[in-house]
Order: C-alpha cells, then structure tokens, then sequence
C-alpha cells in the first residue's frame, strides 16, 4: 500500500479525477486512492464508512434492501443530521459506491432505497441518477440506468448468497 500521508485531500481528489478522466479506475493505484480516501472520510464526524458497509454487507445476505436511515442508524447518527451527508457526487453513498469498487465487492449502495420503497427496492428517480452517475465515474459502462440498478441489485443479493453458503 501506497503511503498517501504527505498528500492532502485536495491532492488525493485530483489524482482519482485523474484515473477517471483516463478511464483507468482498475488500475492498483487508483483503488487505493478510493480507500485513502474512504479512510479520510471516516475520520471525520458524522456517518461511518465501514459500519455502513457492513449494515450494506448484512443487508445482502438477508437477500433484502436496506434504508438510507437504517444507515444512519449503524453509525449512531440522528436522521437529521445524516440525510444532508449521503447524497451528491461526494456524499456517503458515493464513497461506499468507491469502496464496493475499490474491494471487489457487488455495488452495495444499489440495494439502499428510501422507507417507502423499501419492498420493491426500487431507486426514486435522483437516487437512481446518482447511483447511475456514480457507477460510471468508476468505470461501470452501461446504457439504461434502471436495467444496471436492477443488475447490480440482483448481483449484491447473489453475493448475499454465496457468503451463506461460503
């Protein structure tokens, strides 16, 4: 592992826009960057990567969806306070995306719905344009974006799958 302690956030940014705009997001080093700066963000106050990723985890092996507030809830953050930091191209849901990516894990974030869709598992249409946006910032090519939600959707409950019978 690369050692990123010199470099700011700033700097670390750039050079993941940097893989992106050159369509490398398989590249060793530019996974790291995503966990660095996953690492980063999970330093700061607020909603927690890795209790999120392993509420996303518990959620696939149930073969269910997941709330944004059931989110919210695993890092002990008020909804309130927790709803303004998953969304946009830099929000919590977006790094999760990153780190799904970065460990060679299903896109986790596709089975996190809102309450009310939480049975069917469908994205409301701006969750489904970040979810969409987010997948082809790192790479995923695809034409319709609900096809791939569903996609990836089924994928993360596979997973969920075969961590049981694993």
């Amino acid at each position: 592992m690369a050692d990123f302690s010199h470099k700011t956030d700033i700097e670390i940014d750039q050079w993941i826009r940097n893989f992106e705009k050159r369509c490398q997001t398989e590249a060793p080093l530019y996974l790291e960057l995503l966990e660095e700066r996953g690492h980063r963000a999970g330093r700061r106050a607020g909603l927690d990567l890795e209790k999120s990723l392993a509420a996303l985890k518990r959620a696939a092996i149930s073969g269910a969806c997941i709330t944004y507030g059931d989110l919210a809830k695993a890092s002990g953050v008020e909804w309130s306070k927790a709803r303004h930091q998953l969304n946009g191209k830099n929000g919590h849901l977006d790094r999760l995306l990153e780190i799904c990516h970065a460990r060679k894990l299903p896109l986790l974030t596709a089975i996190c719905v809102n309450q009310g869709s939480l049975q069917e598992g469908e994205l409301e249409e701006n969750a489904l344009r970040g979810f969409s946006e987010g997948a082809r910032r790192i790479g995923r090519s695809f034409s319709e974006d609900l096809d791939f939600h569903h996609a990836c959707r089924e994928e993360c409950w596979n997973w969920g799958r075969m961590q049981l019978a694993g």
